[in-house]
């Protein structure tokens, strides 16, 4: 009556073999630690490593362990006092050629890392980090696309065949000018058709000119889908520089919150995440020279001077062939000569205009104009000034040797770290506008360390209380109710860190909750067994009949929190649905391990015997 096969026995002991295995690196605690990366991407050898292990030991500081890969090192420290101190002398020496951050390392032995065993992903409140709140600079926006209505006001005319003389903006303002006053009422028509409701156009008084101004509608309109966007935009960016769980989210009309547990470096993250960053593809002005154009600073009308960066001036056309909105795909590589490349990937729009102007001008030069703009928040005697810094440059200059279309690539980048910062920003797509950071706070791992310390004491505490009450009231059952729920935290442990989900306060405030109602269904269980004692029944079919009857009332309970933790994931956000993911899963956990393992557990203390008269509860 209360026994298991052996199959299910040993299903059981695989489960819980299995669980004790990804459970266990949560238990090693990370390690400070200092981590230096090649600026050029270049691989760190032993002799540079054990310079700066020299360095270091100079000003007293040990390195408990330390270790190279690729392009980066890592020295590991007893504490954030040496941490810290170490971060200093590696600075000095690092100078321009390295970038050094602080970073916490786990201490998983290394047969579970093989395994894939490994902890946790620890949230900003755990682990540290740094949290930005920035700014779009919504003026930007609006300028872009009053940029683009103006050009696109010039492709409309001309594809309606309707002359006009210029088209010209003055602040907020788009002014077409016409011959005379039947062809503005033309353009006036054709362009009120095609932008019935985003654009006020009307005649200009005594002129034959016509005005465009954006209505209220279109600049809300504008404004609200600059900030998703850029929400967007951030998160393909961030997930692209494999922060775990990062917390993206809109605060206000203007201002978005991002926050990043355990980053390894915040400077680079401060630049993938500012940075705007596009391609412009122009044609090579052949016909004039640029060196000319730059000492005399004549440059022909229809050109713009750029540099490349040696430095040497280019007169490239003033025309776009074709702009980064058209990438759907980029990818750091290498080209036939084993440089650093960039595969690009248009979409279809894009793939035709490509296609066109590049079949228009076979064995003409081609250049790629790298394009990028950072936003500086600065306070000036009381007042915010924002400081717009653009980048211009030429990465590539090559003849078209035929007709491109869908899938191209380019060079001329200096490493391969470059090629992948811009692979990753062309492939996350531009921001909308620019970004600045209105504040930036890095919270150290010592503060994290708080609160994990904080966090299992009181989940321990709690634990060893429930185990004192569960023995003290129900003797070897309360003995086996404890081992179970014991199971039930390992289990939880080992599926959050099979799914490397993210733990933060509110998960710890989630365990102690499971913890606390995972004992319910063994107090359930229990009771219905003494009550069928008490009424007479045999001790191995009161504990049969106690473990059916009271699976129902397990169900009904778990579910109803169950349904509540669902509701909580599908509406909450940030600290909320990750409260709501350990929940759920504990209720899991807890019906496993409350029925099945101590089950499992009572039919081998008791089930041997089949004259049992008496059950210690």
């Amino acid at each position: 009556m209360n026994r298991y096969p052996l199959w299910k026995y040993l299903l059981i002991g695989a489960i819980l073999l299995i669980g004790v295995i990804y459970a266990i690196p949560n238990f090693f605690p990370a390690v400070p630690a200092v981590q230096i990366s090649s600026k050029l991407d270049e691989t760190i050898d032993a002799t540079t490593l054990q310079r700066f292990e020299q360095a270091l030991q100079a000003k007293g500081l040990t390195p408990t362990a330390s270790s190279t890969k690729g392009s980066q090192a890592t020295f590991r420290f007893e504490n954030t006092d040496q941490q810290l101190q170490a971060l200093e002398v590696v600075k000095e020496i690092a100078g321009t050629q390295y970038s050094s951050a602080l970073n916490l390392v786990s201490s998983t032995p290394a047969w579970l890392r093989a395994l894939n065993a490994n902890p946790m992903y620890l949230g900003l409140d755990l682990r540290g980090g740094v949290h930005f709140l920035m700014e779009v600079d919504m003026k930007a926006a609006l300028d872009k696309n009053l940029t683009r209505y103006e050009d696109e006001f010039r492709d409309v005319l001309r594809n309606k065949k309707i002359q006009y003389q210029g088209v010209a903006r003055e602040g907020d303002v788009i002014t077409v000018k016409f011959e005379d006053a039947a062809l503005r009422d033309a353009g006036l028509k054709t362009l009120r058709t095609e932008y019935p409701t985003q654009l006020l156009l009307e005649p200009v008084a005594d002129t034959t000119n016509l005005k465009a101004t954006m209505t209220p509608l279109e600049l809300q309109t504008i404004k609200k889908n600059a900030l998703q966007q850029n929400i967007t935009t951030l998160r393909k960016r961030v997930n692209e520089l494999g922060v775990a769980e990062p917390v993206i989210q809109q605060q206000g009309a203007e201002r978005i919150v991002v926050q990043l547990a355990g980053i390894q470096d915040p400077n680079q993250a401060r630049d993938i995440l500012g940075a705007t960053a596009t391609l412009e593809f122009k044609l090579v002005d052949e016909d004039n020279d640029a060196l000319q154009a730059q000492q005399t600073k004549r440059v022909p009308l229809n050109s713009q001077l750029y540099y490349e960066r040696n430095g040497n001036p280019r007169l490239l056309k003033r025309q776009v062939m074709l702009t980064g909105e058209y990438i759907v795909d980029a990818n750091a590589g290498f080209d036939e000569s084993n440089r650093p490349a960039v595969h690009i990937t248009l979409d279809s729009k894009g793939a035709n205009r490509f296609a066109k102007v590049t079949g228009e001008n076979v064995k003409r030069l081609m250049s790629v104009v790298f394009i990028e703009t950072k936003v500086e928040r600065k306070e000036v005697n009381g007042k915010v000034e924002l400081k717009s810094n653009t980048t211009q440059e030429v990465i590539n200059v090559a003849t078209i040797q035929s007709q491109l279309g869908k899938n191209f690539q380019i060079t001329g980048l200096a490493s391969t770290k470059e090629a992948t910062n811009l692979a990753l920003l062309l492939r996350a797509g531009a921001l909308a506008a620019p970004l600045y950071i209105v504040e930036e706070r890095t919270i150290g791992p010592s503060m994290g360390a708080e609160n994990i310390a904080k966090g299992l004491n009181s989940n321990i505490w709690g634990f060893i209380a429930v185990v004192i009450f569960m023995i003290i009231y129900y003797r070897v059952f309360g003995v086996i109710s404890s081992i179970a729920l014991a199971v039930n935290g390992f289990l939880l442990f080992a599926i959050l860190s099979m799914l490397q989900a993210t733990l933060t306060l509110p998960g710890l405030a989630a365990i102690a909750l499971t913890l606390g109602m995972a004992i319910d269904a063994n107090v359930l269980i229990n009771e219905r067994i003494r009550e069928e004692l008490r009424n007479g029944a045999p001790p191995q079919m009161a504990i049969n009949t106690g473990y059916e009857r009271a699976w129902g009332t397990i169900i009904d309970s778990n579910l109803t929190t169950l349904i509540a933790g669902i509701a909580l994931f599908l509406l909450g956000a940030g600290p909320v649905r990750g409260f709501a993911v350990v929940l759920c899963l504990g209720i899991l956990t807890s019906i496993f391990s409350a029925v099945v393992v101590s089950r499992a557990m009572v039919n081998l203390v008791y089930g041997s015997k089949p004259r049992l008269t008496h059950v210690s509860i």
